[in-house]
């Protein structure tokens, strides 16, 4: 009997034509508001959106040239040293005096350079085909200093020219200097432990770069600035205040950019 008392007097009562439906607060607008923005902001990242990887590989400073092994092209003993670590030389340049069967000859460098390391010394005895200097490939001082980093061959179709690099030096500790700003400027071909030594001049490290199979040789070129004592563009306001050495091991961090679509899961 109650709920027909109810329902009599619904009916007898006029309908509210006349006053405004008030379909949500001002709060429910803003958060409708939000939401719709969101999920616009998140639908067009998904389509155009990118996600950042890093790939780090093993690297070394040197010039663009590289370097090359000196070797004796005659047989005997040294006699005089010619040449000093560090200096510059032109080609056909004497390094060693030797003396051999015929007389005296001299060993002289192939190229133009300067000589980062000698072997050979008064008194010993060479042989053909000796390993008896490293000479860097440079003609001038002063020459820019790139970075040649070691991508594991299975990554290095995903490095492309331009990509960010943040190289770690071994002789600036990052906790003071930061990193060494650099961008790729070229890809190579994965590389032979051969071909690695030939370009460096240095058997150890070419073992070093290829213990896990033929890397992908990676060309990067440091960002220049004049207002560092090295010449080049660091993370770190405090630069290191020398200028870098050619020969330096390296870390790099090469900022890649992925190509792949950013998949959504909505429930």
């Amino acid at each position: 009997m109650q709920f027909r008392q109810k329902a009599f007097s619904k009916l007898q009562s006029p309908e509210e034509l006349d006053l405004p439906v008030r379909y949500a607060r001002p709060q429910g607008w803003l958060v409708l508001l939000v939401t719709v923005l969101v999920m616009a902001g998140g639908g067009y990242w998904a389509v155009t959106g990118k996600v950042s990887g890093k790939l780090d590989a093993p690297g070394i400073l040197t010039h663009a040239k590289g370097s090359y092994v000196l070797q004796s092209p005659v047989s005997g003993q040294v006699v005089e040293v010619l040449a000093e670590e560090g200096r510059m030389l032109p080609a056909r340049t004497p390094v060693l005096k030797v003396r051999t069967d015929r007389g005296y000859e001299a060993v002289r460098t192939v190229a133009a350079g300067r000589v980062t390391s000698l072997t050979a010394k008064i008194g010993s005895v060479i042989t053909t085909g000796k390993d008896v200097a490293t000479v860097e490939r440079v003609e001038k001082p002063g020459e820019p200093l790139v970075a040649m980093l070691y991508v594991p061959g299975s990554s290095g179709s995903t490095v492309s020219p331009g990509a960010a690099v943040d190289l770690t030096v071994q002789s600036a500790p990052t906790d003071e200097y930061g990193v060494l700003r650099g961008r790729v400027k070229a890809v190579g071909r994965a590389q032979t432990r051969q071909q690695i030594s030939g370009f460096l001049g240095n058997s150890q490290l070419a073992a070093q770069f290829t213990k896990d199979g033929q890397p992908v040789a990676v060309l990067v070129e440091l960002e220049k600035s004049a207002a560092t004592k090295s010449g080049y563009r660091w993370s770190s306001e405090k630069a290191p205040p020398y200028r870098l050495q050619s020969m330096t091991v390296t870390d790099g961090a090469i900022h890649q950019p992925s190509e792949r679509p950013v998949d959504w899961l909505l429930p």
